[in-house]
């Protein structure tokens, strides 16, 4: 957790009981449960990983925090308020970029002021401090087709942050992005994240990741989706790519692998693959 939100580490931002969400398909009779009896409590100020195998609830479970799905039964509160009362606060980075393609760089980051109300000017402030902090200035007038990209998902972290949302969701936000630049992302997240008071929901599918960015990593089981194990990441902040060689970063790599591995189906070759710059192992378990 960064330093700013020491003081306030143990009280819970969001806390989620006995979620369940099952599909119905009307024509065949047949149900799917994707989530049951879910229960998770994340801190303020905190960066939680979500890590689990493909199909157990992760990307699931922030669309539920969203409001973009309904849970079946149980509870999501944020501040102790129901989710309908809070959903302004939030703000959303897919994997996908979701950027506006008739739009500028910098008129996809105002998008959330506009909608807010926001005045032109002070919405060309804001939208070109975030793109200073991503560093991606320069290409203010650019078009996402003519970005990379990592650019682009700067651009999509910088709109989300304009936003000025007290809970970041983000769901597998590097996962189509090559090696070097996925992790050159994880260090620029991490910069920023460390001057806010933002708590962050981080679905992945790579423990290195999960171990690198968080302050814990809530290790998902087989669908249906439940929580199986919060692995506390007592590692210190900041933190840099020699990190990754530590023995208690192994150590912790060790302990998230040997908790997945009794989820995944058999079948499968998920070993871990390791990476080819650093030598850290990277699993993946997307089929």
């Amino acid at each position: 957790m960064n330093a700013a939100n020491t003081a306030t580490a143990l009280r819970e931002k969001i806390v989620a009981r006995d979620l369940s969400l099952t599909y119905t398909n009307a024509q065949t009779d047949t149900h799917h449960t994707v989530l049951k009896r879910f229960d998770l409590a994340v801190r303020e100020g905190e960066f939680m990983a979500l890590l689990g195998p493909s199909g157990c609830g992760k990307s699931t479970f922030l669309n539920v925090l969203a409001g973009l799905t309904l849970p079946t039964s149980g509870d999501i509160r944020v501040n102790g308020d129901p989710m309908s009362a809070v959903r302004q606060k939030l703000g959303f980075v897919f994997q996908g970029y979701a950027l506006f393609p008739w739009r500028t760089v910098r008129k996809n980051v105002e998008a959330g002021l506009e909608i807010r109300g926001m005045k032109r000017a002070a919405r060309r402030s804001e939208a070109e401090r975030f793109l200073r902090l991503v560093g991606l200035l320069e290409f203010a007038d650019h078009y996402p087709h003519q970005l990379s990209g990592g650019m682009r998902q700067r651009v999509a972290i910088a709109r989300a942050l304009a936003y000025r949302p007290e809970i970041l969701l983000m769901d597998e936000p590097f996962g189509a992005l090559d090696a070097q630049t996925r992790e050159l992302l994880q260090q620029e997240l991490l910069a920023i994240w460390e001057q806010s008071a933002t708590t962050v929901v981080f679905v992945t599918h790579s423990i290195d990741e999960a171990i690198f960015l968080s302050d814990r990593v809530a290790v998902l089981g087989r669908g249906p989706g439940r929580v199986k194990e919060i692995i506390d990441v007592d590692l210190p902040r900041p933190r840099d790519a020699a990190l990754r060689h530590s023995a208690a970063f192994v150590a912790l790599r060790q302990r998230a692998w040997a908790s997945l591995s009794t989820e995944l189906d058999t079948r499968l070759d998920a070993q871990p693959q390791t990476h080819a710059l650093t030598g850290a192992d990277h699993v993946r378990f997307d089929v």
